[in-house]
């Protein structure tokens, strides 16, 4: 009998059975439509490595091309007949080079003076003539590798000249003559061969040495070889202006940098050693030249070479010009001198020079006051970190003078200068901060925003910087400063207002360092140097008060700084009175009123919170040095020490919310941990300093917003008073040590529980329970005495039936557990005896007995066991 599948089924197998016709079919019209283009002419190359496994569609934009079958193969191209020659002959020429330097060197000398000349003549004309012809047949590269030879050729002419037809001439004199000859050669030879790239770097090369050599050879002095760089330096920035070529250009660039570097390094050690103002004046004449030539480069220069040429000739005429009067003076005030000199470039935003290059004279007048900033450094630092050495030895008397507090070897006579140079830059900045829209409009053509390309178009055009092109950043041309905002430069760069409240601070922290140097300098008298940087500590304060809520030009540099330098300063004069019982009475006590008095006068912020929290340190200080002047040991000491967090105590409790009560009740916590640390000698006193830091922390808990925090605080710091008193009285049963913890715990559970009736036990009871039963536990496992499972078992059966009782989980089952541990402790003893007096075969029996009434009873015990567990759950 036939089966007839449902409708439904058949439909199902009919459309399967037609897309695999369809997918069929489609794979065959594809493989035709390939074969027949395959078939037509031209017929293509067929591919190596095909893969008759698949075949693709035909290309896109060839109807009818076949495409590539899958797993083709490009073919590779054979090397064009020119390239390989190309390659050939520039081998060729590179193995005659080593064979003309082997011939010279070796074979030279067996041949006569005709043969000689004749080798060297015809070699050295047929590698000159050769690419010549190679470029009128289109071999550049042969004829580049030849005209290397031809160099090298050269070369080896110069030295068999020298070793045969002159022999006895100065090396140095014969090389400079013949590369000054070799250079004119390739320089014409370059010139007529324009597509050859080496001959005119390598005359840009040759022409280096001329000069130099010739000075060294005639014996000149240092300043004659100065020149001689110099002059070299300047030809090459020619060539690197007008040179044809891009190589000569490069190669002139890199070797007039090279020149140029040596001539000023020349002209500065002669200027700097100089034994006097007329023996600086021929090494200045020799940087004001370099100044000269590096400015005029500047002024055709694209905006990063002008820039660099506009900061070399800054700096040249500061060490030419301030090099003369820094040869008469002492030599600590020589700095003031370069400083003096290095200031007077800043005139040249009114000058009529280009624009970058007028910035690089503005970068190297303000690398020199960077470097004469930098040389003040080290006494800045000795008479700041000086007094950290008076730790070691507080109150041992004080020192005769201020240089003596300090403690540092530095030369002093030498930072004279120190304190000028600091208070120079101060007052400058600080007139730049109060005449700043003036300096900004004056300022304005050099600090204008760049439109996009400036800089880099030729000369006379727009942004190029140069007089033709309006360099002078004119509105119509550049647009808007940079400073006035609302464009993307104006977001790269910092505005008006922060570099305004930059000076004003860079000028407060020179001040204050200059008049700190100053005493250091002077040797004032140690009372005078401690005055004085009380008096610095006063008025950095005011003006970290003045400015805070002024927001002047919307900049906070000045009275942040202010504030930062403060307490610097105001750490450095703590130390430096350490020397002394009555200065650091006076001082900390001078600076905790200060500080005091600026939190009260500050506004509401960070300001007044640090200012807060430095008098409340000064208070700590000087709590401790209470103790010390009484005579009391550090211990003794501590509570004491305790005063000050006392009073941020009811401090904050006065503020309550206000943002300064944290901060400076956080300190008071600082001072509490040191009066701690200072008690921990001695356990009695620990174990006071312990609780009445809890005092102070419950104190603390009442206010709502501190109990969470300070009320478990509390608790801690009691229960830890409590052990060290007893580990100081020698305690050594446990329970002497948890009950503290156990019946808070209990107390507060309960209140908990009483509030939340649907607390968990775990929480409300556990902690506590655990914190006795379990410490009683481990050591009733290794007590000999019944005394103590005694007291265990009956206050763990208490627990348990208290558990049961009012269905509290956490009682319960720890009362339950720690009651069957603690019984089968003491049963232990006994239950061994009786297995010992009985036959062996009777436990193995017992335990048959009892797995066969569980498993009789089987289901009966799990329902119990889940009765069981529904009822535990169904406790609190």
């Amino acid at each position: 009998m036939e089966h007839v599948p449902p409708p439904a089924e058949e439909l199902a197998r009919l459309d399967r059975e037609l897309a695999e016709l369809d997918a069929r079919r489609a794979q065959l019209l594809t493989r035709r439509a390939w074969l027949l283009a395959a078939l037509r002419p031209p017929a293509p190359t067929a591919a190596p490595g095909w893969n008759p496994s698949g075949w693709g569609a035909p290309a896109a934009g060839r109807p009818g091309a076949p495409a590539q079958p899958w797993g083709h193969v490009p073919p590779k191209q054979p090397s064009a007949p020119r390239s390989a020659q190309n390659v050939l002959l520039t081998l060729g020429g590179l193995l005659l080079t080593v064979a003309a330097i082997a011939f010279t060197l070796v074979s030279w000398g067996s041949m006569g003076i005709g043969g000689r000349s004749a080798v060297l003549a015809a070699v050295t004309v047929g590698a000159l003539a050769a690419p010549v012809v190679l470029l009128r047949r289109g071999l550049t590269a042969t004829a580049e590798a030849l005209a290397a030879l031809a160099l090298v050729l050269t070369l080896l002419d110069a030295y068999a000249v020298h070793a045969v037809a002159a022999p006895d001439t100065d090396g140095l004199g014969f090389t400079a003559v013949a590369a000054a000859v070799l250079a004119a050669l390739w320089t014409a030879y370059g010139l007529a061969l324009g597509k050859l790239h080496l001959p005119l770097p390598a005359a840009v090369v040759l022409a280096q040495w001329p000069l130099l050599f010739g000075a060294w050879a005639a014996g000149a002095p240092a300043l004659v070889v100065g020149w001689a760089l110099l002059a070299t330096a300047v030809l090459d920035g020619a060539i690197a202006l007008w040179g044809k070529g891009t190589g000569a250009r490069v190669t002139a660039c890199l070797g007039g940098s090279v020149m140029a570097f040596s001539a000023l390094m020349v002209g500065l050690t002669l200027s700097v050693t100089a034994s006097g103002p007329l023996g600086a004046l021929a090494p200045g004449v020799l940087l004001l030249t370099a100044a000269a030539a590096a400015l005029a480069g500047a002024w055709r220069a694209p905006r990063g070479f002008a820039r660099a040429g506009g900061a070399v000739a800054g700096l040249a005429v500061v060490a030419a010009v301030g090099g003369v009067p820094a040869a008469a003076v002492p030599e600590g005030w020589r700095v003031l001198a370069y400083l003096l000199v290095g200031l007077a470039p800043a005139a040249v935003v009114r000058a009529r020079l280009p624009r970058n290059a007028a910035i690089g004279v503005l970068v190297a007048s303000a690398a020199v006051v960077a470097g004469a900033l930098v040389g003040a450094l080290p006494g800045l630092a000795a008479v700041l970190l000086g007094p950290v050495t008076l730790l070691s030895d507080v109150w041992s008397g004080s020192p005769e003078g201020f240089r003596s507090a300090v403690g540092s070897t530095l030369p002093w006579s030498e930072l004279a200068a120190t304190p000028v140079v600091l208070a120079l830059v101060a007052g400058l900045l600080g007139a730049a901060y109060r005449w700043w829209p003036s300096l900004a409009r004056i300022a304005a053509p050099l600090i204008a925003r760049e439109e996009p390309g400036s800089g880099t178009g030729p000369t006379g055009a727009p942004g190029t910087g140069t007089p033709e092109a309006g360099g002078a950043a004119a509105p119509g041309v550049s647009g808007a400063p940079w400073y006035a905002g609302g464009a993307p430069a104006a977001r790269r760069r910092p505005s008006g207002a922060a570099l305004r409240g930059a000076a004003g601070a860079g000028a407060a922290v020179l001040g204050w360092g200059a008049l700190l140097l100053s005493g250091a300098v002077l040797d004032v008298p140690y009372a005078v140097a401690v005055a004085g940087e009380t008096l610095l500590v006063a008025g950095l304060l005011a003006l970290a008060v003045r400015g805070a809520g002024s927001g002047r030009d919307g900049s906070a540099a000045v009275p942040v700084t202010a504030l930062v330098v403060a307490l610097a300063a105001a750490v450095s004069t703590g130390l430096l009175s350490l020397a002394s019982e009555g200065a650091s009475y006076a001082v900390f006590g001078a600076l905790t009123a200060l500080f005091a008095g600026a939190a009260v006068r500050a506004g509401a912020g960070v300001p007044r919170a640090v200012f807060a929290v430095a008098a409340t340190v000064g208070g700590t200080v000087l709590s401790g040095f209470a103790g010390r002047s009484l005579g009391l040991a550090p211990h003794e000491a501590a509570p004491l020490v305790l005063l000050v967090p006392a009073l941020t105590v009811l401090f904050g409790a006065r503020l309550r919310r206000n943002p300064v009560a944290l901060p400076v009740e956080l300190t008071g916590a600082l001072g509490a941990l040191v009066a701690v640390a200072l008690a921990v000698p001695d356990a009695p006193f620990l174990a006071l300093v312990l609780a009445l830091c809890g005092v102070l922390a419950a104190g603390a808990a009442v206010r709502p917003e501190r109990r969470p925090v300070a009320g478990y605080l509390a608790a801690a710091l009691f229960v830890l008073a409590t052990w060290v008193r007893l580990a100081a009285s020698e305690v050594s049963f446990p329970e002497a040590y948890t009950l503290p913890v156990t019946v808070p715990a209990l107390v507060v559970g309960f209140l908990r529980r009483r509030k939340d009736p649907e607390a968990s036990s775990w929480t409300a009871y556990g902690p506590g329970l655990a914190a006795t039963l379990l410490p009683s536990l481990a050591v009733a496992w290794t007590d000999p005495d019944w005394q103590r499972p005694l007291l265990l078992g009956v206050a763990a059966l208490v627990i348990t039936l208290l558990g049961a009782r009012y269905r509290l989980q956490a009682l319960l089952l720890l009362g339950g557990a720690v009651l069957a541990l603690d019984g089968l402790h003491e049963l232990a003893p006994y239950v061994v005896q009786v297995a010992g007096a009985l036959p062996r075969w009777l436990p193995p029996a017992l335990a048959g007995l009892l797995l066969l009434v569980v498993g009789a009873t089987y289901e009966q015990r799990l329902r119990d066991a889940r009765r069981l567990k529904d009822a535990l759950g169904r406790m609190r």
